[in-house]
């Protein structure tokens, strides 16, 4: 674990997260509880960069096998950088399985010109202002950015309908929780916010016996 005084706390490998784990099972009994059935957490740090945003705006609104066999024939085509999505025609960006919407969507990463690097070292609630200026780019891309290509270890991302399905379920609610609700649940969850989204997407997992996420 590392930490600084501008983007605070990150995870760099599975020792932080099980710090993290305990920290909350200690805290919370339904995480504690969580975490007797989903067993050690993944890790699920990823590079930073392009070809990770590009990623996420793929995956948005399909499957996990979709967006999968979708990313698989984008990487055939060699068409996860910025200058080769810019040069490829939208036809060859559609038959590698992106709608044409998120072709424009594409396009419109490449052509932001993100400094990725500079992004290590900017405070979270700056990233996620810089991503969302990007069209396609929404809050939970870049939370899910922040989380898990910069490490950041209080980041949650409270408008995914995995997280709020399982903290239904985890937490007996009556109703699944708005983003809203459900950012303010995750309040207590801090410092290790990610780490509590790390531990509902495992229990959503055991749950429904189907991931969550990518």
């Amino acid at each position: 674990m590392t930490s600084s005084d501008t983007v605070g706390r990150v995870i760099m490998g599975d020792a932080c997260v099980s710090e993290g784990a305990a920290w909350l099972a200690e805290n919370d009994s339904a995480m504690e509880l969580a975490l007797s059935q989903t067993g050690p957490l993944p890790l699920r740090l990823r590079p930073d960069g392009f070809a990770q945003l590009l990623n996420a705006i793929v995956s948005q609104q399909v499957s996990v096998a979709s967006a999968n066999a979708i990313w698989n024939r984008l990487q055939e085509a060699r068409l996860t950088g910025p200058r080769k999505v810019l040069w490829a025609s939208d036809d060859e960006l559609r038959a590698a399985g992106l709608s044409r919407q998120k072709v424009r969507y594409a396009k419109a990463l490449a052509d932001a010109r993100i400094d990725y690097r500079a992004l290590r070292e900017t405070p979270t609630p700056q990233v996620i202002e810089t991503l969302v200026e990007v069209p396609g780019i929404g809050v939970w891309t870049a939370e899910i950015y922040a989380m898990f290509s910069l490490g950041r270890a209080d980041v949650f991302a409270p408008g995914d309908l995995a997280l709020q399905e399982a903290a239904r379920v985890l937490y007996d609610l009556e109703a699944r929780p708005t983003e809203k609700q459900l950012r303010q649940m995750a309040e207590a969850w801090s410092p290790w916010r990610s780490v509590a989204a790390r531990i509902l997407w495992a229990y959503y997992r055991v749950a429904k016996n189907r991931e969550g996420i990518r």
